[in-house]
């Protein structure tokens, strides 16, 4: 009896490429509104006000979006466990430095780390704003008279080791990005003469632009901050 989709080797990794253009659109969205707080504090506060009220997004789009991240972490640990287990005798052999870029031969590396950065993140962001809405019952948006998004995202990158943690959790973005953008239309079975070579090109772009814009903001934030 064959294996089903969810178990079988290549339904794991199609669903791990799944997750990954999931969170690839999410990531464009959360850039856009980020970077909303460069251009109009007054945008970026009604932007913000909009997703954070909004029962669509608070009560569906959100926890989707958490199992999706919490999916696409096991699965690559898994995939990851998988690979080795099927290749025990490794590397002096197969000279993997040769066959493969560090990126692609790094993935759950990168993935780890951008996990941990994920964890303080939402220290920073995501669990206060629970606190506030669903523990506190406060959903205004309003402190002292006013939104409270962008001071409280501003505030955030008043620490320069702060900043400096964020930037380089977005290094580590980018280098997760630069190989897991093509090796997800690659495990869906896209393979085309024409559109491939766009589609490489493309994911090259995503994987440096969205990084170092986000890198860009939390530096603006730092050096344009109140004192």
């Amino acid at each position: 009896m064959s294996k089903g989709f969810s178990t079988s080797s290549v339904g794991r990794k199609i669903l791990m490429a799944l997750s990954g253009f999931f969170l690839l659109f999410f990531l464009l969205q959360h850039f856009v509104i980020n970077f909303l707080s460069v251009l109009s504090p007054d945008a970026f506060n009604e932007t913000s006000h909009f997703m954070g009220t909004n029962p669509l997004i608070q009560y569906f789009l959100q926890p989707v979006l958490l199992f999706g991240v919490l999916f696409h972490l096991g699965m690559g640990i898994y995939l990851d466990l998988q690979n080795k287990k099927a290749r025990p005798v490794k590397y002096a052999m197969n000279k993997p430095a040769e066959n493969t870029n560090w990126m692609s031969r790094n993935m759950i590396i990168t993935g780890i780390m951008i996990m941990l950065f994920l964890g303080l993140h939402f220290y920073d962001f995501w669990f206060p704003e629970i606190n506030t809405k669903f523990i506190e019952g406060d959903w205004s948006g309003m402190h002292n008279g006013g939104f409270r998004y962008f001071h409280e995202l501003q505030d955030k990158f008043v620490n320069p080791v702060r900043v400096g943690i964020y930037v380089l959790a977005f290094v580590f973005l980018s280098l997760h990005l630069l190989h897991g953008f093509q090796s997800a239309f690659q495990s869906v079975g896209f393979n085309h003469r024409k559109y491939t070579p766009i589609i490489k090109k493309l994911g090259t772009l995503y994987a440096i632009i969205i990084p170092l814009g986000f890198i860009f903001i939390a530096i603006f934030h730092f050096i344009n901050h109140s004192h």
